[in-house]
């Protein structure tokens, strides 16, 4: 099915198509590297996580890590890939100083998934960019370049372990891209086989960009962007080359393959390196390990560990739950987020009311979402749940719920402790509102007789009985007397 084509946003791209191709290397959270012992930690001591393995060394041999195989499995049924049940790694050859054996162990020509997509929404509306594979290979070291022209080799990252996602040219805006590289990062999380922490390397893209006249069928010279290290980056990244190669196209130049570095200091893309050669990686089967067999039971027994994944929790959340898509998606875009909203809603608490005090809340106390997922966290979803309760029942106000919940946030007790302790149980005895409400309407003779004109003076009213109650009356009470009283 032909990808839905985005309008273009500026007159400059109004007769060109964009075509853009994603690749997302994902950093696998294994304790050890691919092939050996060395820890794939992220923080440590210059080549302080080495071994003859990683670095290269005469007769050292590679020894396939299986958690690294089962994670790259789970992404690929995750995505709906197809599972190959016997495939390879291959070396691909390049010489480059982050790369001591000369070679990287990676997967050509039998990828251990193949097909599949990434699922997700734009605006409100579902996206779907084909796969064309899901391979696992192994990261290269780390240059360190310093002044007066020195460099030095950081070995640290050389043998981590990754899977390149490789997407079909189905992506046609850099929005849309950005936004599907946040979709793998959440798909990453869910299945808890990775931190997807661009700015640490541990989720990196390259994207390759190209224009064609808008109704051709024939793709047009891409670029390969580079250095991509956030959302933001990727959208603007590809935003800038989209607009230089118009401008170029407009002009009657060619564009040049080449990879080309995004320079987030000045808003541009500069060259690289050129591609119009294709590079001779002299790919073969890997001689030191064996084909890789992931077997039918294995397969079965990965699948059912799959957690619910963001589409269909997001379907849940708006059909059975009843949230709103714009609720739904921002419960859904962390796991821990929703696992702590699913927990509120099964400890009691209206799922509608759960949602707004987590996202208006709760959220809003909390640097990264991940920490709702922490024992430790200040408010549990059970007592979220409680607090829920008191305001859906009557006991609290909204304005006294949130203030509630910020001595809850901040002292460590539970609503109930602190309404029994402050007295801040709402007032809903009828005859006492009624007294206040009359209190209220004898004080402002003026606003009354206003009031026959204009009903919506109402509010006055009762704010005025608020203030008189200390901000305890029942808000619903207290318009139902106001307006008995008032005719």
């Amino acid at each position: 099915m032909k990808p839905a084509i985005i309008a273009a946003t500026t007159p400059l791209e109004s007769k060109w198509e964009v075509v853009i191709g994603l690749e997302v290397h994902v950093q696998l959270a294994t304790r050890s590297k691919i092939f050996s012992w060395s820890s794939a930690a992220f923080g440590a001591e210059p080549n302080a996580s080495t071994d003859p393995v990683c670095l290269g060394l005469p007769g050292a041999l590679p020894v396939l890590n299986r958690a690294a195989v089962e994670s790259a499995v789970r992404l690929g049924m995750a995505a709906g890939c197809k599972i190959r049940t016997r495939c390879r790694f291959a070396r691909k050859h390049y010489f480059y100083p982050d790369l001591p054996k000369g070679f990287q162990i990676s997967q050509f020509d039998e990828p251990i998934c193949e097909g599949g997509a990434i699922k997700f929404r734009l605006k409100g509306e579902a996206r779907s960019i084909r796969l064309t594979r899901i391979h696992m290979e192994e990261d290269a070291g780390k240059n360190l370049h310093a002044a007066a022209g020195v460099s030095f080799v950081d070995l640290n990252r050389a043998g981590v372990p990754l899977c390149e996602i490789v997407s079909e040219p189905d992506v046609r805006s850099a929005e849309e891209a950005a936004e599907y590289v946040r979709a793998v990062r959440t798909l990453v999380r869910y299945l808890g086989i990775g931190d997807g922490n661009m700015e640490e390397g541990s989720l990196r893209c390259d994207a390759n960009a190209s224009l064609r006249p808008r109704g051709s069928e024939k793709y047009g010279t891409k670029t390969e962007i580079k250095n991509m290290n956030s959302f933001k980056n990727v959208r603007d990244a590809i935003e800038h080359e989209v607009k230089r190669q118009a401008t170029l196209l407009d002009r009657g130049e060619r564009i040049v393959q080449e990879t080309r570095l995004w320079d987030a200091s000045r808003g541009v893309t500069q060259a690289m390196r050129s591609k119009e050669q294709a590079h001779d990686y002299r790919y073969f089967p890997e001689p030191d390990l064996p084909p890789l067999v992931v077997t039918e039971l294995e397969q079965t027994a990965l699948r059912a560990s799959l957690p619910e994944l963001p589409e269909d929790r997001f379907a849940r959340y708006t059909g059975e739950v009843g949230l709103s898509p714009q609720d739904a998606g921002v419960l859904v875009a962390d796991r821990e987020t929703a696992a702590y909203f699913d927990a509120t809603v099964a400890a009691g608490a209206p799922p509608k009311r759960a949602a707004n005090w987590l996202i208006n809340e709760l959220l809003a106390r909390v640097d990264d979402p991940r920490a709702l997922g922490e024992a430790e966290v200040a408010v549990p979803p059970a007592a979220l749940a409680e607090l829920c309760k008191l305001v859906e029942d009557g006991t609290l106000s909204g304005k006294l719920g949130k203030d509630v919940f910020a001595k809850m946030w901040t002292e460590r007790r539970t609503a109930k402790e602190i309404v029994a302790a402050e007295g801040l149980a709402q007032v809903s005895d009828g005859g006492a509102l009624e007294e206040a409400c009359k209190r209220v309407v004898a004080a402002h003779p003026d606003a009354v007789a206003r009031f026959q004109a204009n009903p919506k003076l109402i509010g006055f009213f009762v704010g005025a009985v608020m203030k008189e109650t200390g901000g305890k009356g029942n808000p619903k009470a207290v318009n139902e007397i106001l307006r008995r009283l008032l005719g």
